[in-house]
């Protein structure tokens, strides 16, 4: 079994991100949370706890700019800037360079999938709709999910809170 590793967001994050996911994703395809991606496969093994439990020991809690909404092609995403961010990606794809994809491999620009899988003229849309009202927030990222993959949905398998 693979897992996802996602960056957890404060519990206003979290909800503000939900209710702009059911807003925009089509209902018949949104079956995982709204969620900032760091890994996308990733082994279901004790050395990835173990390594994960470390490294969120060590880590504060810190905030990241959620700095614009952009296209991505059939859908919008909102993008996310945070130093402490990309360093704590660049810091675990070191704990798990052996276990990387591909698509893990490629450059972090950290962001919330808002929608996706719709008719090109429909996300242009909706982009034009979610920037007329956009105003840059801040938000604090507090941990790791680690989700175990089930070809479609999403089952959590645990937080690990930063404590540092």
């Amino acid at each position: 079994m693979s897992c996802v590793l996602t960056l957890a967001l404060d519990e206003g994050a979290q909800q503000r991100f939900e209710e702009l996911r059911r807003a925009h994703f089509p209902p018949e395809l949104n079956q995982i949370p709204a969620h900032l991606t760091l890994f996308h496969t990733l082994p279901e093994q004790d050395e990835t706890l173990l390594l994960l439990s470390e490294h969120a020991m060590e880590q504060q809690v810190f905030p990241m700019r959620v700095a614009e909404v952009r296209s991505i092609g059939r859908g919008v995403a909102y993008f996310l800037e945070s130093p402490a961010a990309k360093a704590l990606h660049h810091n675990l794809s070191g704990g798990f360079a052996d276990h990387l994809s591909g698509q893990d491999r490629q450059g972090f620009r950290p962001h919330v999938v808002a929608q996706n899988k719709v008719a090109p003229n429909v996300a242009k849309q909706t982009l034009a709709m979610l920037q007329a009202e956009f105003q840059p927030w801040t938000c604090k990222a507090v941990g790791l999910d680690l989700w175990r993959y089930l070809h479609g949905p999403w089952q959590h398998l645990r937080r690990f809170a930063f404590t540092a």
